[in-house]
């Protein structure tokens, strides 16, 4: 039996309780028939869960050693670029061609730098959304108390350990 058919028929055997349609005895016999079983598929499940989240982790960790990978290399493409940049410039070669590649020095578009932000005019400058400080707010409420604005919630999740 699945775990979603013993989650049924402990629903059925509440109802049936309920409607006092059983006798102590056989429910509490096919209590500890589905809490058995609900236990040996529980452990199955969390041999999976475990297993999965340890995947997981792996890959996680591959992906951040490939990401360094990745800003190494393209760090040394970009150095690598600079050099070349260098010594075409200093050399006067700014633009020739090999069998393989064309090479030149071109002007990039036009950007701004700007030299202080702070006397740029408002005309220039944009406005954002405010957002709200949820960390702040959890601080507040735990100390104040809930709010009209903001209410403390307490959810729950599977704990395996």
């Amino acid at each position: 039996m699945n775990l979603y058919e013993l989650t049924n028929e402990f629903m059925e055997l509440l109802q049936m309780a309920e409607d006092g349609e059983f006798d102590q005895e056989t429910i509490a016999d096919t209590l500890e028939g589905i809490g058995g079983e609900i236990e040996v598929k529980a452990d199955g499940y969390a041999k999976i869960i475990k297993t999965l989240e340890g995947e997981a982790l792996a890959y996680k960790a591959e992906i951040e050693r490939l990401s360094k990978n990745k800003k190494a290399i393209e760090s040394n493409a970009t150095t690598l670029k600079k050099s070349l940049e260098k010594a075409m410039i200093a050399t006067g070669k700014t633009k020739f061609k090999t069998s393989l590649f064309s090479f030149g020095i071109r002007k990039n578009p036009p950007s701004v730098d700007i030299v202080d932000d702070a006397i740029v005019p408002k005309m220039f400058k944009v406005e954002q959304e405010p957002r709200v400080d949820r960390k702040a707010v959890l601080d507040y409420i735990k100390r104040e108390g809930n709010t009209a604005w903001a209410t403390l919630k307490q959810t729950e999740s599977l704990s395996m350990r």
